[in-house]
């Protein structure tokens, strides 16, 4: 019988053989990459982009300009994502705590430890875990699994895992059960969102996909 970490390399490596590399999280910059994980709150991936296109018209994916740019403003700017005032806050927020606490770089941000990162991401008013772990992973490259909807639905419908259990519970499953490797992480994490939008979905298709024959294996 497999242990769960050959398992869960297993199923990752059918994932990565059938739909290839992912290339998320989307983002030219790790700025880009922080503005779309708080955009992307309650909304489809297209409006966030026509946000940032917003932004980028105005220059706006910058930490200082940012910085400057009123809440009201910048809420205009933003329109499409959707809660267009609460998001403006959410990253006058977290725009504020970068500029104040970590000399408005995000490089320099990078070089802190990551337990204190995500205290600190958490600490801002409006952001989640997975906002934050979102952040942490693809714009700081910190080794952390992000957990959303989807990662619970494929591991019930495979059995690897209650998962009925909370945030950081199903988070310590992958944690403890993979290679601390922030490739891995990322690449996994956005193969489980693809799986999840074209089979692994509220009524599974089972038929056709890669994972199929999975359904039938042991429960760890």
């Amino acid at each position: 019988m497999m242990s769960t970490e050959q398992r869960l390399l297993n199923i990752f490596n059918i994932l990565l053989e059938s739909f290839g590399k992912r290339n998320w999280w989307p983002g030219e910059t790790p700025l880009e990459i922080i503005v779309g994980a708080v955009l992307t709150q309650n909304t489809s991936w297209k409006n966030v982009e026509k946000a940032i296109q917003n932004m980028k018209k105005e220059c706006l994916i910058d930490i200082e300009a940012l910085y400057y740019i009123t809440t009201e403003r910048l809420s205009e700017i933003i329109r499409p994502s959707g809660f267009f005032n609460i998001k403006a806050r959410r990253l006058k927020n977290i725009v504020n705590v970068i500029y104040n606490d970590y000399n408005a770089s995000i490089e320099y941000m990078m070089n802190n430890d990551v337990k204190k990162l995500r205290r600190s991401l958490l600490n801002i008013n409006g952001i989640g875990p997975e906002t934050a772990d979102s952040i942490l992973l693809y714009a700081l490259n910190k080794p952390v699994f992000v957990v959303d909807a989807y990662t619970k639905r494929f591991l019930k419908n495979h059995k690897l895992y209650n998962a009925d259990g909370d945030y950081h519970a199903i988070q310590r499953y992958f944690m403890e059960n993979l290679p601390l490797d922030i490739y891995l992480f990322n690449e996994f994490h956005a193969l489980i969102v693809y799986l999840g939008q074209s089979y692994c979905r509220k009524t599974p298709v089972c038929k056709g996909c890669p994972l199929e024959l999975d359904i039938s294996a042991d429960t760890l």
